[in-house]
C-alpha cells in the first residue's frame, strides 16, 4: 500500500509537512521518500519535474496517480484510506462545516502572514514601502487575533475537540511562525495550540529535520 507511494519533499515547507502529517495520521508507513534541498534548487531537478512540472514540492505519486497540491494529497489519503488510522474528516454535518470553514480560512491566514513576512524580511530595506509594510503588519495582526479568538473557544484543535484535516493544514504554518520568532506571550492561544500538539505522534515523527539542529530566528518578534 504505502510502498506504492513516493513523496519528494523539502524540510520546513508547510505544504510538505502537511502531507507527512497526513501520512502518519493514516498510518501509511514505509512509503518511498526523499528530502530535497531548496537552497540547492533540487526542487527544479528532472526527478521532481517528471512528477510535478511546476518544479514545486511536495511531489507525490501513488501507483500511477500523481497529486502535487498538498491539500489535494491530504484529501486523497483520507478518501482512499478512510478506515485506516485516524479519521480526519468528522461525520456530523456541523462538525464537517466547521472543519471545512477553518481549513479554507487557513488560505487567508497563510497569505496575510506571507505578505508581511515577505515585505519585512525579503524585500531589501531600500526598496521597502513603509505604507505597504504597515498595512501588511496590521492585516497580519488582525488575522492572528482572529485565530486567537477561534482557539479561545476550542483550544486543542482549530475545528472543535478532535484533530482534523484543518489541523493537518494549519499546524505547520503556526509552527513556522513561532520558529521565526512570533511572540508566545502576545498570542497565548496560538502558543498553547502550538505547544499542545508538538508531541502528537504524527507531528513529532515528521518534525522538519533541519529544525532539529538549527536555531530559530526572530524575524517576527515585533508582529
Amino acid at each position: 500500500m504505502a510502498k506504492d507511494m513516493t513523496l519528494l519533499w523539502g524540510s520546513g515547507s508547510p505544504p510538505c509537512w502537511r502531507v507527512m502529517i497526513a501520512l502518519e495520521e493514516k498510518n501509511l508507513k514505509g512509503y518511498n521518500q526523499k528530502m530535497l534541498s531548496f537552497d540547492k534548487k533540487e526542487h527544479k531537478s528532472k526527478e521532481v519535474m517528471d512528477i510535478n512540472p511546476r518544479g514545486q514540492l511536495p511531489a507525490f505519486k501513488h501507483e500511477d496517480k500523481v497529486l502535487n497540491e498538498s491539500l489535494a494529497i491530504c484529501f486523497y489519503l483520507e478518501s482512499q484510506f478512510k478506515s485506516q488510522g485516524n479519521k480526519l474528516i468528522p461525520d456530523g454535518a456541523a462538525e464537517q462545516a466547521l472543519m471545512y470553514q477553518r481549513l479554507f480560512e487557513g488560505f487567508t491566514f497563510n497569505q496575510k502572514m506571507t505578505d508581511y513576512f515577505y515585505q519585512h524580511s525579503r524585500v531589501p530595506e531600500e526598496e521597502r514601502h513603509e505604507s505597504a509594510l504597515k498595512r501588511n503588519k496590521e492585516a497580519a495582526i488582525a488575522e492572528l487575533k482572529l485565530w486567537e479568538g477561534y482557539l479561545d473557544k476550542a483550544p486543542c484543535c482549530v475545528a472543535g475537540k478532535t484533530f482534523t484535516l484543518a489541523d493537518v493544514a494549519f499546524y505547520p504554518s503556526v509552527a513556522g511562525l513561532f520558529r521565526y520568532g512570533l511572540c508566545e506571550e502576545r498570542y497565548p492561544k496560538l502558543a498553547a495550540y502550538y505547544n499542545s500538539l508538538k508531541d502528537r505522534p504524527s507531528i513529532k515523527g515528521s518534525w522538519p529535520p533541519t529544525w532539529l539542529d538549527s536555531p530559530g530566528q526572530d524575524m517576527l518578534k515585533d508582529l
